[in-house]
């Protein structure tokens, strides 16, 4: 026979004798299903049965986000406001506005209630977690409640692992939480913890947390000094990894990077509202990603860096200041690339309009221990030769990844204009390029790499590519299926080899 009800009735039906079959599982299985649960709804079960009362406190993650709690019609309601714009008649906001924040308000009630009950909870001190992930919105009442669940879950549950993520409520997006003044708990030095992520808020004191090797800030308000940001990188030691994601800075807005005794291996900066950011030192530095955040390096800043992962877009479409902007900003290559001499691996996604920068000046300029390198969205309106300049700087390269993808902006870039070294290249053996379509520069590309490439093993040009990223500092080429007419392949084949020297005939072309 099939069950009707909800899942707490048919956990709640009797048999014949009258025994609670809830109460013949053992506790383990009881776990299991806990563990499934969000945390409000488990902190719920205790209605069901003594038996689940107690079992809350050995949950070893705790996981409080007010997007569970949120009903489908606050969404709904957040489409509604987005489909009639921004500039709305005021009666359509009246009605539209007042519903969300309702909603906001009701949800953050229901959060704070449930993390209540949890802090209330008799003989709570010797509970331990060791992952606590929170989510919620910036109201003048819930400030309180959030921060009195971070202080007991670092100096009373012994959690390592913090999320703490506040949201803005809807049409205030300059809201941002904050933290008492001794910071998130009080007693730092003691903490185990060793990972936190920290979104929306005020950046509270970090230099007392000597586990703490993991940081992520995220959405970091405008009103955050410069200084506090400088200040992570000397003050925390022990950090390993950083990652600024979205954050905003005030005064200059020029971070500073002067931290010899940091051991940070990891610093990702994406999409940060800074002019740059300056390494003047960081010694242990092994990996970096600078996304659409300008990162510029002083002469033996980073020794150990190896990895680098940079996506840069400038320029604008507006035809009115389109060619003012060409005019005005034409960035030496070299300037992306100097005094990091020891990088292995690299991936660059340059993009805009127009090609915004030009070749060095200091053609001896080298990247000699660079062995991979993926050039990934070339806009097709570019003169797609430009990786030329970076595949004379790499005598040692062994594989080249190009992406080329399509561009809705019409052509209006010259062709680059450079004295070529023509250096044999001895090293070089897979040369990839996706999105390739068989046009005048991309075969001169084809065919300048196969002519100065005395090594080379596998060529392949696929149509219908592109690369995937695996993680921030590897990838992947997919190429897809595309049948090409014999005609294409013999017309496409005859212009590459054209002039070809006869050493690369046992090259594998795809």
């Amino acid at each position: 026979m099939a069950w009707t009800g909800s899942w707490t009735d048919r956990f709640l039906r009797r048999q014949p004798s009258g025994e609670d079959r809830i109460s013949t599982l053992p506790d383990d299985l009881l776990l299991l299903v806990l563990r499934r649960l969000d945390t409000r709804t488990a902190l719920g079960t205790a209605v069901l049965s003594s038996r689940w009362a107690s079992l809350p406190r050995e949950l070893p993650a705790l996981d409080f986000s007010v997007g569970d709690i949120l009903p489908p019609r606050y969404h709904q309601w957040i489409r509604l406001h987005g489909d009639r714009g921004t500039h709305a008649p005021n009666t359509d906001k009246k009605h539209i506005v007042p519903n969300i924040r309702r909603y906001e308000r009701r949800a953050m009630r229901a959060l704070a209630s449930s993390v209540e009950s949890i802090l209330d909870a008799p003989a709570d001190d010797d509970r331990r977690v060791s992952r606590l992930s929170l989510q919620f919105f910036i109201t003048s009442s819930s400030g309180c409640c959030m921060n009195r669940l971070i202080d007991k879950a670092l100096d009373t549950w012994g959690v390592d692992d913090l999320e703490a993520v506040a949201k803005p409520t809807y049409c205030h997006r300059r809201q941002a939480h904050t933290f008492p003044t001794h910071g998130l708990c009080k007693e730092p030095r003691t903490s185990r913890l060793r990972r936190l992520k920290l979104g929306g808020c005020l950046l509270p004191p970090m230099h007392q947390f000597s586990a703490l090797t993991t940081l992520i800030l995220q959405d970091l308000p405008e009103s955050t000094p410069t200084a506090a940001y400088e200040g992570v990188f000397t003050s925390c030691q022990q950090l390993q990894v950083l990652h600024l994601n979205s954050c905003g800075c005030s005064g200059d807005k020029i971070v500073v990077v002067d931290a010899p005794m940091s051991e940070i291996r990891e610093l990702v900066a994406d999409h940060c509202a800074f002019r740059r950011i300056r390494l003047r030192a960081l010694p242990s530095l092994e990996r970096l990603a600078s996304l659409q955040t300008k990162v510029y390096f002083e002469s033996g800043s980073c020794p150990s860096l190896r990895q680098r992962n940079f996506a840069l877009r400038l320029g604008t479409t507006h035809e009115g200041f389109r060619q003012c902007f060409r005019d005005y900003l034409e960035l030496e290559l070299d300037l992306f690339f100097q005094h990091t001499p020891d990088i292995t691996t690299m991936i660059i996604r340059f993009t805009g309009p127009d090609r915004w920068f030009v070749p060095s000046s200091s053609p001896s300029l080298l990247l000699p221990n660079l062995r991979r390198l993926l050039v990934a969205d070339v806009p097709s309106s570019w003169d797609v030769t430009w990786p030329r300049l970076l595949l004379e700087m790499a005598p040692y390269l062994e594989v080249l990844h190009i992406h080329i993808t399509p561009c809705t902006v019409e052509p209006n870039d010259e062709l680059l204009s450079w004295q070529p070294t023509k250096r044999p290249q001895h090293h070089l053996k897979e040369f990839v390029m996706a999105g390739f379509e068989g046009t005048e520069r991309q075969i001169y590309l084809v065919k300048f790499v196969m002519s100065v490439c005395t090594t080379l093993r596998r060529v392949i040009l696929s149509k219908n590519g592109y690369a995937r990223d695996k993680g921030l500092w590897d990838w992947e080429m997919v190429t897809l299926q595309y049948s090409w007419s014999d005609q294409e392949k013999d017309t496409m084949l005859k212009q590459i080899m054209d002039g070809v020297s006869s050493s690369t005939a046992h090259v594998h072309m795809v």
